[in-house]
């Protein structure tokens, strides 16, 4: 589904991403991890087009989409969340969601302007829609709060919500847990599993590692921007270079 070839990024002398190589398979649920600054942010940023490759391909469904506009690779399907969360907080939840909806809604700027019936019946359909992805992420509730008063927690699970809103065949999630607590996270995990099972195929940087090992099928790890494993997590939690990578732990296998 999305293959990158000998993936670079070059910061003048700084080697950000070296030479990474790997490929996901649809209806998987992939880890990215490695230690703070190992260049995992920067291979979403180049997979989603915030970043233009020095070197190397990004190949989605047989693509090459390397230095394309975001907005164009997200059309095609791959949508992403940030570490910072990027909704309006003077809007509703239920506004944000239907905020991100704008790539699908197939409107020309006319209709939407003169309200045709058309325009008018996509705006309901849009709003059943927004409905029903806030409802999928026990989000319903809060459907008329202004975003901006969420908890951060909540505001985060907010986003992905958004970011379902454009119908991902691939849904990157940076850091998703960031900021939640144990029951949030419990919740958005399962939320994960639930999306695969839709048939969306999940790739998802995290530093919470039992939420990783618990969940992806598979791990890929970097460090210093290149490619030292990728294993079933039980075998990356044991791989010896992994572990030195994460401050020498002896170990961080669950129990």
């Amino acid at each position: 589904m999305l293959e990158l070839v000998n993936l670079s990024k070059d910061f003048g002398k700084l080697k950000a991403v070296n030479s990474i190589s790997l490929s996901l398979e649809k209806g998987e649920i992939r880890g990215l991890i490695g230690p703070n600054g190992s260049g995992k942010t920067t291979v979403f940023n180049l997979i989603s087009g915030f970043l233009r490759p020095t070197r190397g391909k990004v190949i989605w469904q047989g693509e090459n989409i390397a230095g394309r506009l975001p907005h164009v690779i997200a059309r095609k399907g791959l949508i992403r969340t940030f570490q910072l969360t990027s909704i309006y907080s003077e809007l509703t939840a239920l506004q944000n969601v239907i905020m991100g909806c704008h790539l699908q809604t197939g409107m020309g700027l006319f209709e939407q302007f003169w309200g045709s019936r058309r325009a008018q019946e996509r705006e309901r359909a849009i709003e059943e829609k927004a409905i029903g992805l806030l409802e999928l992420m026990d989000l319903e509730k809060e459907k008329d709060r202004s975003a901006g008063e969420l908890p951060g927690g909540t505001q985060k699970i907010l986003a992905i919500a958004v970011a379902l809103a454009g119908d991902p065949q691939l849904l990157m999630l940076d850091e998703p847990l960031a900021g939640l607590n144990t029951s949030e996270k419990t919740i958005v995990m399962e939320k994960i599993k639930i999306l695969r099972d839709r048939g969306i195929t999940i790739f998802v940087v995290e530093h919470d590692m039992k939420a990783i090992m618990n969940t992806c099928d598979r791990v890929t790890v970097i460090n210093f921007g290149e490619k030292i494993a990728e294993a079933p997590p039980e075998a990356v939690s044991r791989d010896r270079r992994t572990i030195e990578a994460y401050l020498g732990k002896e170990d961080f296998r669950l129990a």
